[in-house]
């Protein structure tokens, strides 16, 4: 008998959950999936999955928080973040704290399948000089401090100098390139 690989979806969009579970489901995973931090850690307490695609902004906190429970649980499982709120601040805790790759949305299955694979960097990637606006630099500083203040919003805030509602307004806009 072949063992199916399994796969945990950690993700608050439930069009988008669905979508990745029926393509993983067709490249025969068996797939679970939880809505929020809390969900994904009751969804390991009896079998540790394979694989784990998670967001990195979830209802009840952040995916990052997810990120390092799912690698407490088991340092093998290979974990992708996927998030439409990509900073470099948020790739890089990401992987210290246990993901194997980091992808910014849009993403399809093959792009997670291939970080799954991946095992380890590229050092022939090509560097290349990218312009940089005030606004990502801000949206970068941001993130930056969100993670410092383990995404405490009016602690960051306090720490850039704004007001919470403030910095609470700019989360909650697309980042702008």
């Amino acid at each position: 008998m072949e063992v199916r690989p399994t796969l945990l979806i950690v993700e608050d969009d439930a069009a988008l959950s669905r979508t990745l579970a029926r393509s993983f489901e067709r490249r025969d995973y068996v797939v679970t999936h939880a809505e929020s931090v809390a969900a994904a850690r009751e969804a390991v307490q009896d079998e540790t999955p394979d694989f784990a695609v998670v967001d990195l902004k979830l209802g009840d906190g952040s995916g990052l928080e997810c990120v390092k429970a799912l690698h407490e649980r088991d340092p093998d499982m290979k974990i992708v973040v996927l998030t439409g709120y990509a900073s470099i601040a948020t790739a890089v805790e990401a992987i210290k704290l246990g993901a194997c790759h980091y992808l910014a949305k849009p993403s399809n299955t093959d792009d997670i399948e291939a970080a799954f694979a991946r095992g380890e960097g590229d050092p022939d990637v090509t560097v290349t000089f990218r312009q940089t606006s005030i606004k990502t630099l801000e949206w970068e500083r941001i993130h930056e401090v969100l993670a410092e203040c383990d995404f405490n919003i009016s602690e960051a805030a306090r720490r850039l100098g704004m007001h919470r509602r403030t910095l609470a307004r700019k989360l909650g806009k697309r980042r702008v390139d």
